[in-house]
């Protein structure tokens, strides 16, 4: 599984989002992130078809395919829920 993080320096839910995920990362150091600038990463922005709601979340299986879309602040609890139960795709 990797994740999609697509957010913006202007976006105040990215701010939030942030620490978040880090402590994610931090405690799953197997999980695959990347993260995108909405601004400057506009292949993606495009591939994706992301509009200016921020942030966005992409949830791709071993073969790249998104199985889940996340927009705005999710809770840190709900996140890794998902990921638990994804683990293996």
């Amino acid at each position: 599984m990797k994740i999609l993080k697509i957010g913006a320096t202007w976006c105040a839910g990215c701010l939030v989002m942030k620490p978040r995920w880090a402590d994610i990362e931090k405690d799953n150091d197997w999980l695959k992130t990347e993260y995108y600038d909405f601004d400057n990463d506009k292949e993606i922005v495009e591939k994706y078809n992301i509009n200016d709601i921020l942030p966005v979340f992409i949830f791709l299986d071993k073969n790249g395919n998104e199985f889940i879309r996340l927009t705005g602040e999710i809770e840190k609890n709900k996140l890794i829920e998902i990921i638990n139960e994804n683990k293996a795709k």
